[in-house]
């Protein structure tokens, strides 16, 4: 059984799986599917602040909670015990269009000429994971929530604000890819 989970699944099955989340929670408990939303109850948690947007009854979104948990025990436990011996298999015109930025460690999840722990004090670390950081916090809350809540909660429940904001994250992701993301690395 260990080995049929160390091994590459179709994107498809992932793609099943979360989808069934969605029916799963609303019959449960009629919950809504969704990440970003946890920063909130953790703030009311822990702040007990007169801060308007924190006084709510986040005791009944503790489950938000340990999802969030249990989503970073899985990451490390997969990336710790359960990772892919074999080698990531990347595309040609990929790998193409990533040589052109000085990308081409292919070893790990993600490239360690950006990600690594030498860039974090550097301008380009800064802009990667501090201005990055904070742009996907600012839209994640200007956009009343973040992919998983819009692309996948709200369009099976045919919410319209959810298909704006998820053609608005699909377009903000193709230019940052074909516009931001070159100009930075001729910048850095």
């Amino acid at each position: 059984m260990l080995e049929l989970i160390k091994q590459p699944w179709h994107w498809s099955i992932a793609g099943i799986l979360i989808g069934l989340t969605v029916p799963a929670l609303l019959l449960i408990g009629n919950k809504k599917f969704g990440v970003s939303s946890s920063l909130r109850h953790i703030c009311a948690m822990c702040i007990p602040a007169n801060i308007s947007f924190f006084k709510y009854e986040w005791k009944k979104e503790i489950w938000n909670l340990l999802f969030v948990v249990g989503v970073l025990i899985g990451g490390f436990l997969a990336t710790n015990f359960l990772s892919n011996p074999n080698t990531i298999v990347v595309a040609e015109s990929t790998k193409a269009s990533l040589a052109v930025f000085g990308i081409t460690d292919y070893s790990q999840l993600m490239p360690s000429q950006i990600f690594n722990v030498e860039n974090i004090f550097t301008l380009k670390g800064f802009f990667f994971f501090v201005v990055g950081g904070f742009l996907v916090g600012f839209g994640t809350r200007y956009a009343g929530g973040c992919t998983s809540g819009h692309s996948i909660m709200g369009l099976s429940n045919f919410q319209l604000p959810s298909l704006i904001a998820t053609c608005c994250f699909m377009v903000g992701g193709f230019f940052s890819t074909n516009v931001l993301l070159p100009l930075i690395f001729k910048l850095f």
